[in-house]
């Protein structure tokens, strides 16, 4: 967290509004960012809560009072920021929005030039210092603001990506919470021979149908009912600003991200063969496995948006997909991205002529893992050595890429601490077996609960 101000995260900026984020400080962020970067041109968007409007407009006068020109792309979501930003050849871009948080919450996403992230060690607590001592360099001019209908032009670099005269005529059912991710689904559909069917569809920052997080358990039945209802092909919603992704197959059934990951690689590996896949430590059997099946190069990176990223553009990744629903792309700057991944799996159900279901039953059995589990505990730490130390004899391989994981073979586990709280975060998977799976599950979890 930040030194000055504790809602400047490792990646972002969330806080209340307007206890802790309001429009004075808003502009003052504005100009600093300019300072910080030197930017001559910056693109910003908003998203579709009730302070997003109020909190754009003083940044962006905080940035044209810094010297920098301003493209506003008004309400969107942050992958059009990211687009704009690359496609503009713009030196940074910033989304206001507070994402899947309360509504009484907002905040604030910063890139620099081709959307590369800006997070605490590459300027953003330089960003927070400069904004709380309010002192920034004399500016030589003022810049001016201008929108930028980019929405049109996005919308034809998605269906670039993916083959729409071989899709088959679906039936999805799309589900943005209330966020803004249905203004591109809606742009999108008069280019496929998909029907949409639409729940909670409209943005609208009242949140009237709850926070815009499809993890929530109780966040999913809308999508599951609606996709039962409706005969769908498979349901996907989305959190407010729709950089994540969630999947449901035609039984209404939700299906861990984990999962997804290598059905996208499958089907982008076809199209692009012997391309390099980077995936987190978290759960990894899977997704090898069908990278390696499909041709495809295997690269492990630390999880998280900022070392998924600096990885790909490494190995020249095509697509990094991480179990949390962000899914980067190669040709989008590396960046993640909200709808390519069910366009991509529109294609994949298309020409494999096979339901969701069905695509992911076979990876399941082939690999069962048990979905992230996170335990409070007193001493994250001690627990990590301690089940190192328990375990050690008897595991094959230990990695510490991101906590802690351990291969034996048959089965295996990753622990990580959170950043932010006394709690752990516990994945397993084995390999075929789902009873050994369930069985380690618990014995892992019994012993966590001695610490």
């Amino acid at each position: 967290m930040g030194q000055y101000y504790p809602f400047f995260k490792a990646y972002d900026v969330r806080a209340k509004v307007p206890d802790e984020l309001d429009a004075a400080l808003a502009k003052r962020i504005g100009r600093a960012f300019v300072a910080e970067l030197g930017a001559k041109t910056v693109v910003v968007g908003r998203d579709m809560r009730l302070s997003s409007e109020e909190l754009a407009d003083a940044l962006i006068d905080g940035l044209t009072e810094g010297g920098a020109d301003v493209l506003d792309i008004g309400l969107c979501g942050t992958e059009e920021v990211y687009y704009g930003t690359f496609s503009q050849n713009a030196d940074g871009g910033i989304m206001v929005t507070a994402s899947h948080n309360p509504k009484d919450y907002n905040g604030l996403k910063f890139v620099r030039e081709q959307a590369k992230p800006i997070s605490s060690d590459t300027g953003l607590f330089d960003i927070e210092k400069m904004a709380y001592d309010n002192e920034f360099p004399e500016p030589t001019r003022t810049g001016e603001r201008q929108p930028l209908d980019q929405r049109a032009d996005y919308v034809r670099f998605l269906l670039d990506q993916i083959k729409p005269e071989q899709m088959k005529p679906l039936k999805i059912v799309a589900n943005p919470g209330n966020g803004c991710a249905g203004l591109v689904a809606s742009a999108l559909e008069g280019h496929l021979a998909f029907d949409i069917v639409r729940v909670h569809f409209e943005p609208d920052g009242n949140l009237p149908n709850g926070i815009p997080n499809p993890l929530l358990p109780e966040n999913r039945d809308a999508t599951a009912a609606a996709v039962r209802e409706n005969n769908a092909d498979f349901g996907v919603a989305w959190d407010g600003d729709f950089d994540r992704c969630f999947f449901f197959d035609e039984r209404g059934e939700f299906i861990e991200g984990y999962y997804i990951v290598g059905l996208i690689a499958e089907m982008l590996l076809k199209m692009n063969p012997g391309a390099a896949i980077v995936h987190d430590p978290r759960l990894t059997w899977n997704t090898l496995a069908q990278v390696e099946e499909n041709g495809g190069k295997p690269v492990q990176s630390k999880s998280g948006h900022s070392f998924m990223k600096q990885t790909m553009r490494e190995v020249d990744a095509i697509y990094g997909g991480e179990m949390s629903a962000h899914h980067y792309f190669r040709d989008f700057s590396y960046a993640d991205n909200g709808h390519l991944p069910w366009l991509v799996l529109a294609q994949l159900i298309s020409e494999t002529g096979k339901p969701l279901s069905t695509l992911v039953e076979e990876r399941i059995a082939a690999f069962p893992a048990s979905g992230e589990i996170n335990r409070e505990i007193g001493d994250p730490d001690a627990a990590l050595a301690d089940l190192e130390s328990h375990y050690g004899a008897s595991a094959e391989a230990v990695e510490h890429v991101d906590g802690l994981s351990m291969d034996f073979g048959d089965w295996r586990f990753n622990l990580r601490k959170s950043n932010t709280e006394p709690v752990v975060r516990l994945n397993v998977e084995a390999r075929g077996d789902i009873q050994l799976m369930r069985d380690k599950t618990d014995e892992l979890l019994e012993r966590l609960s001695q610490h």
